[in-house]
C-alpha cells in the first residue's frame, strides 16, 4: 500500500499573523497616498537598491513579513511619481485610494474574466454599458475592457479590417486581399496606431499620415485628396482614425467632419479617445468631442482622466456582430453549455485576444459608484481651467514662450531667456527638463513641435492645486537662468 500523499497549501500557516501584516500594509499604503505631497515627485533608484534586484531566484521561503519589508524599503519609495500632485509627465492618471482597494478585492475573489457563468461578467457588462453611455454609442454595441488604449485601438482596427476586407481575412490571411488596404491618420496620431496596423499585417506603408492645420488637427482637405489618390492607384481605403486629444498638444480633431466624410466615402470611422473621450462628461467642454458618438468604434482609457488604477482601458464597437466575428473561436474545451458554470451566451474571450483576463472591471465599478460620473466631469473641467491658467502664467513670463494653443489640458512651452540659436534653445530646454526631474519638485515631460524641443505639462491630476502651477513656472525660470548664465 502506497504511503500517504504529502499535502501542502499556499494558505498562511498563521492567519492572525498575516491579518496583522495586512492591516499594517493597508495603513502604510494609505499613509503613502495621504502624505504624497511631502515626498519628491521622482527620485532615482540608488545603486545599492538596484543591486538587490540581481539576487538569485528564491528557492526557500523567506516569509510574508520579509517579502513585505523588501517591498516597503526597495520598491515603494522609488516609483514613477504619477500619484504626486506635481506630476504632469506624459498623460497618466493618479489612481485613488478606494480604487487600489478595488484591485485588492478583485485579486481576492480572483475570477478569470474570459468566460463562464459568474457575477463578474455582469460587473464588466455594466461597466462597458456605462462606457457606451459616456461616449454616446448605442447600448447594443460591442465592448470589452482591455489593458489600455494601445490594445483598445488594436482591437478596433482588427474589427475594421475584418469588416472592410473583400475576403475572409481570418481564413485566408492578408495575402488573399485583392487590393492592399489603407488607413488614414493625422501626423499627430499616437504611435500605438502604427503598431496596430503593422501587427495586423498591413505594414507601416499602408498608414497614411495626413498633415494637420495650425491647431494640430486633421486636415480634412488633405485627407480627401489622399483617399481619392489611393483609389485611383488601385488601393482600398479602409479606415480613418480621428483623435480626441492628441498626445503632443491635446488637440481634438474635427470629429463631426471626419464622421461625415467617412459616411460619404463608406469608410470605417474610429476615434482614439484614450486621452479625451471622457471630456464628454464635462458639461462646458463636451462639445469638443461632438461627432464621437457617430464613430464605428472608440478607444478610451479609464486609467487616465478617470484615475482608475492601471490597467483599465475600453474598446467599444458599434457593430457587435462584426466585433464578435473578428475574435470568436470556440473549440470543444471552451464550448458553451446551456446550464451550469460553463453557460452564458457571450463570453468576453469572444471579443478580444485574451482568454485569461483579470477582474479589472471591479475597480472601475467601485470607483464610478464611489464618486459618481458628475464629479469626474467637474475634475476634468478643473484640469482644463488649470491648463489655461498655466498658459497665462507662461505668456506673462517674458523669458518663456508658449509653443502651441492650449486647446484641452496640455501646455507646451519652453524657456527662451535671452534667446539663442534653435540648437542652443533645444539643448538648454532638454537639460532644463532633466534638472527639473532630478530636483524632485515638479515633473513635466517633453515633446518636439516644428523642430523645437518643448516642455510639456499634461495636467490630468486630481491632486494638483493652482499654487503648484506657479511653482512649476518658478522652477523653470530659476533653472533656465542658471543654465543660460553658464
Amino acid at each position: 500500500m502506497a504511503g500517504e500523499l504529502t499535502q501542502e497549501t499556499l494558505d498562511p500557516e498563521d492567519w492572525p499573523a498575516l491579518r496583522k501584516l495586512a492591516h499594517q500594509a493597508v495603513d502604510e499604503a494609505l499613509d503613502y497616498l495621504q502624505q504624497v505631497r511631502q515626498r519628491p515627485v521622482w527620485q532615482p533608484t540608488p545603486a545599492a537598491v538596484a543591486a538587490q534586484f540581481q539576487a538569485p531566484l528564491p528557492r526557500s521561503p523567506q516569509g510574508a513579513e520579509r517579502a513585505y519589508h523588501d517591498f516597503h524599503e526597495w520598491v515603494m519609495p522609488f516609483q514613477m511619481g504619477n500619484t504626486h500632485p506635481r506630476f504632469w509627465g506624459w498623460f497618466m492618471g493618479n489612481g485613488t485610494a478606494f480604487g487600489a482597494l478595488g484591485d485588492f478585492l478583485a485579486a481576492t475573489v480572483n475570477p478569470n474574466m474570459g468566460g463562464g457563468n459568474h457575477v463578474g461578467n455582469l460587473v464588466e457588462s455594466q461597466v462597458v454599458d456605462w462606457c457606451k453611455e459616456i461616449v454616446g454609442l448605442p447600448q447594443g454595441s460591442g465592448g470589452l475592457l482591455v489593458s489600455g488604449g494601445s490594445m483598445a485601438n488594436f482591437v478596433a482596427l482588427a474589427v475594421a479590417r475584418s469588416a472592410g476586407a473583400a475576403v475572409d481575412v481570418r481564413a485566408e490571411g492578408v495575402a488573399a486581399l485583392p487590393k492592399p488596404l489603407c488607413f488614414y491618420v493625422s501626423t499627430e496620431v499616437h504611435s500605438c496606431i502604427q503598431k496596430a496596423v503593422e501587427l495586423l499585417g498591413h505594414g507601416a506603408k499602408s498608414l497614411r499620415k495626413i498633415p494637420v492645420d495650425d491647431r494640430y488637427r486633421f486636415n480634412l482637405a488633405a485627407l480627401a485628396q489622399a483617399v481619392s489618390a489611393d483609389r485611383a492607384a488601385g488601393l482600398q481605403p479602409c479606415a480613418v482614425i480621428g483623435t480626441a486629444g492628441t498626445i503632443n498638444t491635446g488637440s481634438v480633431d474635427d470629429l463631426e467632419g471626419l464622421a461625415a466624410f467617412c459616411r460619404q466615402e463608406r469608410l470605417w470611422f474610429h476615434v482614439d479617445g484614450a486621452i479625451g473621450a471622457v471630456v464628454a462628461l464635462a458639461p462646458h467642454h463636451r462639445q469638443l468631442v461632438r461627432g464621437m458618438e457617430q464613430a464605428d468604434s472608440v478607444a478610451l482609457d479609464l486609467h487616465k482622466w478617470l484615475h482608475v488604477p492601471f490597467e483599465a482601458g475600453c474598446v467599444l464597437v458599434r457593430d457587435r456582430k462584426a466585433h464578435r466575428a473578428t475574435f470568436s473561436l470556440t473549440p470543444e474545451y471552451l464550448a458553451h453549455a446551456q446550464r451550469g458554470l460553463a453557460s452564458g451566451a457571450d463570453w468576453f474571450s469572444d471579443y478580444g485576444l485574451q482568454l485569461s483576463r483579470g477582474f479589472r472591471a471591479l475597480k472601475v465599478w467601485l470607483s464610478f459608484k464611489e464618486h459618481g460620473l458628475d464629479k469626474y466631469g467637474r475634475l476634468i473641467e478643473q484640469n482644463i481651467a488649470q491648463a489655461q491658467r498655466l498658459g497665462e502664467l507662461v505668456c506673462a513670463a517674458g523669458e518663456l514662450e508658449l509653443m502651441a494653443p492650449v486647446g484641452l489640458n496640455i501646455v507646451c512651452f519652453r524657456y527662451r531667456g535671452q534667446g539663442g540659436t534653435p540648437q542652443e534653445l533645444n539643448a538648454l530646454n532638454e537639460e532644463l527638463l532633466i534638472r527639473l526631474h532630478e530636483g524632485g519638485v515638479v515633473a513635466p515631460s517633453y515633446t518636439t513641435l516644428n523642430g523645437c524641443y518643448c516642455l510639456r505639462a499634461a495636467i490630468v491630476n486630481h491632486r494638483t492645486q493652482t499654487a503648484d502651477l506657479a511653482l512649476l513656472v518658478e522652477e523653470v525660470l530659476r533653472i533656465g537662468r542658471v543654465l543660460q548664465r553658464g
